[in-house]
């Protein structure tokens, strides 16, 4: 079975978000809880339905990630730029993501 985590966008601002060992959203997706058998994934799905019910988050899912050199890496693309940020350089004090990162 594939490694999973918890993704979810911020109700509040927005933000990309993972959810964490302790039940905490987190902006950073190192920190999160990995799921990596059945019964985790399900209550991964419970927990992200609990959030949106209670109005703290929405686009709640469940995400494919792999352990690459001590590091969490999305399988999907987009995930990784939630992960890391936008591709390109947009605004003052926003660099693009690292393109290891986007590409890997």
């Amino acid at each position: 079975m594939a490694q999973k985590v918890l993704t979810a966008n911020r109700l509040l601002d927005g933000i990309a978000v993972w959810l964490d060992a302790s039940g905490n959203w987190t902006e950073n997706l190192q920190d999160a809880f990995v799921a990596r058998h059945a019964e985790a994934v399900a209550a991964l799905e419970e927990t992200g339905k609990r959030a949106f019910a209670d109005n703290l988050v929405v686009d709640v899912n469940v995400v494919d990630v792999v352990e690459k050199d001590g590091k969490l890496w999305p399988q999907r693309l987009r995930e990784r730029i939630r992960a890391l940020g936008p591709t390109i350089a947009y605004a003052d004090g926003y660099g693009a993501a690292d393109s290891a990162f986007v590409s890997a």
